[in-house]
């Protein structure tokens, strides 16, 4: 089980972002009609939802669309309305302290993620996030200092709205602060429930619980895993120790000996870095976000990679979770 994380830096919308899509098109397209063409929504519609809650999405959508061909299937796919479901684990909180932080471990399989780090100025704004779905974000950070995280929601309910990484791009790329963040977050629908950490320079934090059967919930939370307040999908839930996560979590954030560095070091080891990689919720990297200096490291057990707004370093790195679950403490073993 081995992954290429690969950084790409392409301010405006071009070869870079085609090869992208070139490389990975094949396997999403094969997702996106997983349930069959008649299963997702017409380009029209498509476009109506878009135009109706991120109008200024709209050109950049279109450029993309037409940098992947203009095909029907993949204008669909790259509007990420009502796409088929996915499921992932996760846990991220933000440290509030003076030297303020978002810390985030992305459990997934390891043969399903992109594990491209792209820094883009799309739209004017400067943006280094973790993609996904090709032009979506799982976590990034934007110029301005904000920071933005997704984890899975921990529900079954599959609704009437859009894929959650589409939301934190159009976050990134058109807000500031956590409170412009907090008002897409409630007014944007999302096709499956999420909670999104969401961070700014001055450290003010919000965490969104979203579902597409209920409005959503924000509040002044720094903890997110895989529930909602309460555990409804019990199954999910052990299997990704959500509960036990949060906990620790907080514990972590209440100790008054606990230090920033501390904190981030706790991503890297049990009971919040994951070695689920058979079944799919495997720590695949630990992203460690610093909105002041516009910094942020990804990180493994056994090394680090640094990327900034000042000094971006196009590349690969080749992660093998084979040698990670080898080193597993015991009683953590697959």
């Amino acid at each position: 089980m081995k992954l290429t994380f690969e950084a790409i830096a392409e301010d405006e919308p071009g070869p870079r972002w085609q090869a992208h899509f070139e490389k990975h098109w094949s396997a999403y397209r094969e997702w996106f009609l997983s349930e069959g063409d008649e299963a997702r929504p017409s380009y029209r519609a498509c476009v109506r939802r878009l135009r109706e809650f991120m109008p200024e999405l709209l050109p950049l959508y279109e450029r993309l669309s037409e940098l992947a061909g203009g095909g029907d299937v993949a204008a669909r796919f790259l509007s990420l309305f009502r796409p088929p479901p996915y499921l992932s684990g996760c846990s991220q909180a933000v440290w509030p302290g003076d030297q303020h932080l978002l810390v985030r471990n992305y459990d997934y399989a390891p043969s399903l993620c992109e594990g491209t780090m792209l820094s883009t100025a799309w739209t004017g704004r400067r943006v280094i996030a973790m993609s996904d779905c090709l032009w979506g974000v799982l976590d990034g950070m934007n110029d301005a200092g904000l920071v933005v995280s997704l984890t899975f929601g921990g529900r079954r309910v599959i609704g009437d709205g859009f894929g959650v990484p589409l939301v934190l791009r159009y976050i990134l790329e058109f807000c500031e602060r956590t409170e412009e963040a907090a008002d897409v977050l409630a007014r944007v629908p999302t096709h499956m429930a999420y909670n999104v950490t969401v961070l700014d320079a001055t450290g003010s934090f919000r965490t969104a619980f979203l579902s597409p059967d209920r409005p959503a919930e924000i509040r002044q939370f720094p903890i997110a895993t895989n529930h909602q307040g309460r555990i409804e999908w019990h199954q999910h839930a052990r299997a990704t120790a959500s509960l036990e996560r949060e906990r620790f979590l907080f514990f972590r954030l209440a100790d008054t000996e606990e230090t920033a560095e501390g904190m981030v070091e706790s991503f890297l080891s049990p009971p919040l870095y994951s070695y689920g990689y058979k079944r799919g919720f495997g720590t695949l990297y630990t992203a460690v976000y610093r909105p002041d200096p516009g910094v942020v490291d990804y990180r493994w057990p056994d090394h680090n990679w640094r990327q900034s707004f000042e000094h971006f370093t196009e590349g690969t790195r080749v992660v093998n979770f084979v040698r990670l679950v080898d080193q597993t403490p015991p009683g953590h073993a697959e």
